[in-house]
């Protein structure tokens, strides 16, 4: 059905454009277009390999399906947006979104091995990394695929120093194409570099996805700031504890909430403060998990006065409360 729609939009000219689960800021799929909604028929685990720590899914799948399907082999995937109960792999595809547990797995990007796209044109190709071997061997065999890796090849000699000195080695850099991951050192990486192009240059019809360890046992420490900026100045310390996710939230948003009556019980769970971090730690059993967060605290109430606030969940109901606030609020 995809590759019939996307035919007759060729015949007409008419513009196409994938739609996951429209949980971005504008809700996306705002520009004139024939829209291609995977959600509802594209939407399966195809199949799961324990052992290689990898599924293939269709686009229209939803986060939490895939994870739920993971977690039956003690397996997850990493990247994981507040919107994870209804967002999308393909959605995840189009913006390389991170997510709390990024922190643990990496952005969308760093977890894609192979994809099976549809160009405007019917080209269908299966990319993913390239060996410089293989790279060659596709440009000599010619036609469209070896047109495709020859002009992306050209493209990424043209400019592999000022992509190497130019693109920022940080965590989260999403912004722009991920042309880094055409240099030889990322292995020609294809796949990885189409996550995060929005469904502009290709039609994602099936993703080979990365799975990483679950933890299975989690705690949750709560730290309150004087100000969201504070909380930021933070981060870099926290990191050193390795808790395997991180995110924050202002007061603004919990002032908002409050105006709006929401959530006002969980709410009040939360420590002082006008900006908040939340820190996860994972281990094999809940002593483990707990005793990182123990020693994170011990480490922190040294500062005395300028030291956070602090607030350790441990039981479960309570837990999954604090981390309702953090996703009623926008999308991350």
């Amino acid at each position: 059905m995809v590759i019939a729609t996307v035919a007759t939009c060729r015949e007409f000219g008419a513009p196409v454009l994938s739609r996951g689960g429209g949980t971005s800021l504008a809700g996306q799929c705002c520009n004139v277009a024939v829209v291609m909604d995977f959600s509802k028929y594209m939407n399966s685990v195809l199949w799961l390999d324990e052992g290689k720590r990898q599924a293939a899914v269709e686009p229209g799948i939803v986060l939490d399906d895939l994870r739920r399907a993971a977690e039956k082999h003690k397996l997850t995937f990493g990247p994981d947006p507040a919107t994870h109960n209804r967002c999308t792999i393909g959605g995840m595809i189009g913006n390389n979104s991170c997510g709390v547990h990024a922190l643990m797995a990496g952005k969308t990007s760093e977890n894609i091995d192979e994809l099976e796209v549809l160009l405007y044109d019917g080209t269908r190709l299966r990319v993913g990394a390239t060996s410089d071997a293989e790279l060659e061997q596709i440009i000599r065999e010619g036609g469209r695929r070896g047109e495709i890796y020859s002009k992306l090849k050209s493209l990424r000699d043209r400019y592999a120093d000022r992509i190497r000195t130019g693109f920022p080695h940080i965590p989260r850099r999403v912004s722009g194409f991920n042309l880094d991951k055409l240099l030889p050192e990322n292995g020609f990486h294809v796949a990885q570099a189409l996550v995060g192009t929005e469904a502009t240059c290709v039609t994602v019809l099936e993703a080979v996805t990365r799975l990483v360890s679950s933890p299975p046992c989690r705690s949750l420490l709560v730290l309150g700031y004087s100000d969201v900026y504070a909380a930021a100045d933070a981060v870099p310390e926290l990191l050193e504890s390795k808790p395997i996710g991180l995110e924050g939230f202002d007061d603004l948003m919990v002032s908002n909430m409050k105006r709006k009556n929401l959530m006002t019980k969980k709410l009040g769970l939360l420590p002082d403060g006008k900006g908040w971090l939340m820190v996860e730690f994972g281990g094999q059993s809940t002593a483990e998990a707990e005793e990182q967060a123990q020693r994170l605290m011990t480490k922190l109430k040294l500062k005395g006065s300028s030291g956070p606030s602090t607030k350790l969940f441990t039981d479960p109901e309570e837990t999954h409360h604090v981390w309702q606030v953090r996703e009623a609020a926008l999308g991350g």
